[in-house]
């Protein structure tokens, strides 16, 4: 169920007076999952381009963790591409100390759903930071447990910064879930099935056949010399 907000727009000292004079319009969707009803607002005002949306892949990688019965409790985990933040509000639920990581322009959308769906109590076991996969990496520890990503695979364009980007996160031992749907043109099946592997052991685990929607389950291979540009 979608249903439709409108707010003023929160903003820091340097943009108050700007912010006063505009609103932001809210679509609010409803989802249930492993047991929480997560209420997963939208600001379709914000330019957020890709990221105002809840994706199929997304929502994939939510149900997978409800079908195994995944305990993130005691776990460090990052997400990537954030987007509307329900991947990480869910592990965050999960018990996860979660990094919910996305563009700048975007960390609101999330912080907001974050404040609507998660407790205060869990809210020392999150971070929300800006990270541009290729560039500022490296600003992050390399001892996640886990590392996630849904629809982030959608233009070939940023595919070598994130590899990089993976390659760097995970270290050996570290677990990635990458939930993924194929679009014709843009090289994505070409990048799961001969980029990632490349540098990863890559194991489909979940694949939604009618929405082309694939679930991977991933660990970095043993860095070779000719990898450690990567890093």
């Amino acid at each position: 169920m979608t249903t439709a907000l409108c707010q003023d727009n929160p903003s820091d000292d340097a943009t108050k007076e700007k912010d006063r004079a505009s609103t932001r319009c809210l679509n609010q969707d409803n989802f249930e999952f492993c047991g929480y009803s997560l209420k997963i607002a939208r600001n379709m005002g914000g330019n957020l381009g890709v990221s105002a949306y809840v994706w199929d892949a997304g929502l994939a990688l939510c149900r997978y963790f409800e079908k195994e019965n995944i305990n993130f409790s005691g776990k460090k985990v990052i997400e990537l591409g954030s987007g509307t933040g329900i991947v990480g509000i869910l592990v965050t639920l999960l018990g996860g100390a979660v990094t919910m990581t996305d563009q700048p322009n975007i960390l609101q959308q999330i912080e907001h759903n974050i404040s609507t769906n998660v407790p205060s109590a869990s809210r020392q076991r999150l971070k929300v930071c800006s990270l541009t996969w290729g560039e500022d990496h490296t600003n992050f520890p390399a001892d996640y447990d886990f590392v996630l990503g849904s629809d982030i695979v959608y233009s070939s364009v940023t595919y070598s910064s994130l590899i990089r980007t993976l390659h760097y996160l995970a270290k050996q031992g570290t677990t990635i879930y990458l939930s993924s749907a194929f679009r014709k043109g843009n090289g994505s099946l070409s990048f799961h099935e001969v980029l990632l592997p490349e540098y990863f052991n890559c194991l489909i685990v979940d694949r939604l056949e009618d929405k082309d929607i694939t679930v991977y389950k991933m660990t970095r291979i043993n860095a070779r010399p000719e990898d450690w540009f990567l890093t």
